[in-house]
């Protein structure tokens, strides 16, 4: 029960980051409030139903449990009371254009068989390959991934270990220094595309996602990744957070250069000490927040940003099931240099594409009705500068897909197939309001990573707080986790006072170990 003195936070959506803030406000004593946008809580993990079928809207992939599981446990709770991650295997199952094919499993003695029969000269570049990428992990996710980049010293920092471990090398320019099949360097350095980066441009630091993805393994959670939000929906409201629903935050209140509370669209105020979004910060900033309170986040800084490409998915079931299918599979177009400069580039709409097949019920069957199978296929496009016209180009280009997806993974798809239907980056800059319909976030180069990233706490106004995919340290579920995990070290409890922690005295309560 809230009690006059108490502290408020407010959190504006309830992605991955938004939930895990809220989780980590209420243990540091706070009095928390969600406020979500969308009818239902997830953000770009909510889910469609349909005729019986269970579509994840968003993220399938779930990879380092340990992040889901803590966030239960720090409020006393058990986290197997609340959701049930089942073991993916293969990891992904990758279908290259010549009819070759290639499982990415955890256990390094199985891909190295794989390896061996698609290119025995490989091998030993493979060992040296994930050599590497355990040491960018051990820097880049063991020692960073949580930490604030708030300053330029953080930075300054570590780019030593950078240049050891050749950061400066794109993913797909390091991958190819150790492996020279062709087929394999599409193999191992496709990853990135998971947070909506190009691996051909973005720095090789995202190797680390091969490590991560062989240390702690992939799974996916039993009824649906949505079941995780809905997990985390009752955690909270347990715990004693309001959560409201369907209406947008339209402004930031600020006093003195102080976040006080947030307005939303039906009107209403909801005061708070402290203000977390998990909302895009380009957004954010220029829409619910006056120019003059903004001398970091100006206009004209805000455009500067580019942004990640968006995704067309299509979502489908079928009234047969395919028992030879791997619940994750990449399906490999003609071209991969040259698509990924058409879609990150030339901002172009290809007429070829590489694909990704989620088929869930291979993993669990509860997603679908019995005897059937349900899936969504999702193919990586420009984002909205492109300005294709997607009422025009979207189903020409959704029955090109399908027609794909008849001759390789799914024969006699069209005849066997029931519910149908399919969002684009219409969907991302609408519906879930992100800039230029990005569906992770602006773009994870160089120049937006780290320090040049969003920032997790605002340089314009004091007691605002950004998490989720456009902060550091990025896209993808880990990420986002880790984005709120930032929140422990740059906000205080509850309990210390209204102050939020400036940047001179946070070493000295990280020294005095209340953090």
């Amino acid at each position: 029960m809230s009690s006059m003195n108490s502290k408020k936070a407010v959190v504006i959506g309830s992605g991955f980051g938004g939930l895990a803030s809220a989780v980590r406000l209420i243990r540091k004593g706070y009095e928390v409030t969600v406020i979500e946008a969308l009818d239902q809580l997830g953000g770009r993990a909510n889910v469609f139903k349909k005729e019986g079928y269970i579509f994840d809207a968003g993220p399938t992939v779930i990879t380092a449990p340990y992040l889901l599981n803590e966030l239960f446990e720090m409020l006393d709770e058990n986290p197997k009371d609340y959701f049930e991650l089942l073991p993916v295997d293969p990891f992904y199952r990758i279908l290259f254009d010549d009819g070759s094919q290639f499982d990415y499993v955890g256990e390094e003695d199985r891909i190295l068989d794989q390896i061996r029969e698609l290119s025995p000269s490989d091998v030993d570049g493979y060992r040296k390959l994930a050599a590497h990428a355990k040491e960018i992990f051990d820097v880049g996710y063991t020692q960073l991934a949580d930490q604030p980049f708030d300053d330029l010293a953080s930075l300054f920092r570590v780019i030593p270990q950078m240049i050891r471990l050749k950061n400066h090398k794109s993913v797909y320019s390091l991958v190819s220094h150790y492996i020279k099949d062709e087929r394999l360097r599409t193999a191992f350095s496709f990853e990135p595309l998971l947070v909506g980066g190009n691996p051909v441009k973005i720095t090789s630091i995202y190797l680390l996602i091969h490590w991560l993805e062989r240390k702690w393994g992939v799974y996916f959670v039993k009824g649906g990744t949505h079941s995780l939000v809905k997990a985390f929906e009752k955690l909270l409201i347990k715990k004693g957070a309001t959560i409201i629903k369907g209406t947008s935050v339209v402004k930031v209140k600020t006093h003195t250069g102080k976040v006080t509370g947030v307005v939303t669209e039906d009107e209403k105020t909801y005061s708070c000490d402290i203000l977390v979004s998990n909302a895009d910060p380009v957004r954010v900033y220029r829409d619910m927040i006056d120019k003059k309170e903004r001398s970091k986040h100006s206009d004209f800084r805000l455009k500067r940003k580019t942004h990640s490409m968006s995704l067309f998915v299509a979502y489908f079931g079928a009234q047969k099931t395919y028992d030879s299918l791997a619940h994750h599979t990449i399906l490999l177009g003609p071209r991969y240099k040259g698509l990924l400069k058409d879609i990150f580039d030339r901002k172009k709409l290809a007429e070829d594409f590489s694909l990704y097949l989620h088929a869930p019920t291979r993993t669990d069957s509860s997603m679908a009705p019995k005897g059937h199978e349900c899936f969504y296929v999702l193919s990586p496009v420009p984002n909205n500068e492109s300005k294709v016209n997607w009422e025009i180009e979207a189903e020409r280009y959704k029955e090109k897909i399908y027609q794909f997806l008849e001759k390789t993974a799914l024969p006699g798809l069209k005849s066997d197939m029931t519910v149908d239907f399919h969002i684009d980056p219409r969907y991302f800059e609408n519906v879930l309001q992100s800039e230029k319909g990005a569906a992770f976030g602006i773009e994870p180069s160089f120049r937006q990573s780290a320090y040049f990233r969003f920032h997790n706490r605002s340089e314009d106004i004091e007691g605002l707080f950004f998490v989720g995919a456009n902060t550091h340290p990025g896209a993808g579920v880990p990420g986002v986790l880790n984005s709120a995990k930032v929140l422990e070290r740059i906000i205080p409890d509850a309990s210390l006072g209204l102050g939020v922690l400036k940047k001179s005295s946070l070493r000295e309560y990280e020294n005095r170990n209340i953090l």
